[in-house]
């Protein structure tokens, strides 16, 4: 699999990245040993998890399977910290004493003595940007992360935070910014996009297949082991159900039989060659669903098809500023 550079970074990464976020809830142990076999043995590098998943079971899984499914100096290991669950309450806290403590725990769990990327999961108003960031330099100066990062910030969010970093002496910059992108949420193309790369940051795109719904599984209905049927992920892909989305949709499905691909495989290699884009992060629940996100690897959309996807997709884009 083809490895990128995360920003103006030494940090090297492949282009598509396995998200964990459903290990230990709708994925157990067997199949998320599957998939790791099989991205690793695809070549991929790239393994992203966070310390609020499923409240640290995705970090437990991985980390029992680190040196035994693949050696631990193969991988690029990526976790998150600042946001998570307890007592079914979703939580949000990136004060310096909590990242930090995520961070202990995240690396209990992994088994590792340090993770190659650690990034801020959430901004919050309620901690000071520069303390929250004071725990990234914490963490690269005590070798506990190597390289540092954020997700889910806007792009003014962004811009200050990598400004800070680079303009304060003894800090270590950014290599990252993991947000939402796919041909059906292009949000981040009016100011995330252009702030990574005017500051140097690598994107790590999450949902690169807008929830699910780009394979097209729900082209004529709702299926029974999907997530839009789950009481619990309901409201997760219900965003992309509606009109909008569905021309979307209907546009990716009749580029893919033009092609003689998959819905999935033409929307993944979309997002994956975007400017900016470092890696799309694949969130299988099986591992026969991250194969076939998999055979993405090997394909490049003509230009034509591009352009029309971005044709169809961006209609309900901002204008830009004038």
């Amino acid at each position: 699999m083809q490895q990128r550079q995360a920003g103006r970074t030494g940090l090297r990464m492949s282009r598509l990245g396995l998200g964990t976020w459903l290990w230990g809830k709708d994925t157990d142990m067997h199949e998320a040993r599957d998939q790791l076999a099989a991205f690793v043995g695809a070549g991929g590098t790239l393994i992203d998890t966070a310390a609020g998943y499923g409240d640290g079971l995705s970090e437990q899984l991985l980390g029992a399977m680190l040196d035994d499914v693949v050696d631990r100096d193969d991988v690029v290991l990526a976790t998150k910290a600042g946001a998570g669950q307890r007592h079914g309450r979703h939580l949000r806290d990136t004060s310096r004493g909590a990242l930090l403590r995520q961070l202990d725990r995240s690396l209990r769990l992994l088994d590792v003595d340090a993770v190659d990327l650690w990034q801020v999961h959430v901004w919050s108003n309620d901690t000071p940007l520069e303390e929250t960031l004071s725990a990234l330099d914490l963490a690269v100066t005590s070798g506990r992360a190597r390289y540092v990062g954020v997700s889910n910030y806007s792009g003014w969010q962004t811009a200050q935070a990598a400004t800070l970093q680079s303009c304060t002496p003894g800090s270590t910059p950014l290599a990252t910014t993991q947000v939402e992108y796919s041909l059906l949420n292009r949000d981040i193309e009016e100011e995330v996009l252009p702030a990574a790369a005017a500051l140097g940051l690598g994107v790590l795109a999450w949902s690169p297949l807008g929830r699910g719904v780009l394979t097209g599984k729900y082209r004529s209905g709702i299926p029974a082991d999907s997530r839009a049927a789950s009481p619990v992920l309901e409201s997760n892909v219900a965003t992309y159900l509606d009109q909008h989305s569905r021309g979307v949709v209907e546009a990716v499905c009749r580029a893919a039989e033009g092609l003689e691909l998959s819905p999935l495989e033409v929307a993944l290699a979309w997002v994956r060659d975007r400017p900016g884009v470092t890696a799309a992060i694949v969130g299988a629940r099986t591992a026969a669903q991250l194969r076939g996100a998999l055979t993405a690897e090997d394909i490049t959309l003509p230009a034509a098809i591009v352009t029309a996807l971005d044709d169809v997709s961006g209609s309900e884009l901002p204008d830009a500023p004038g």
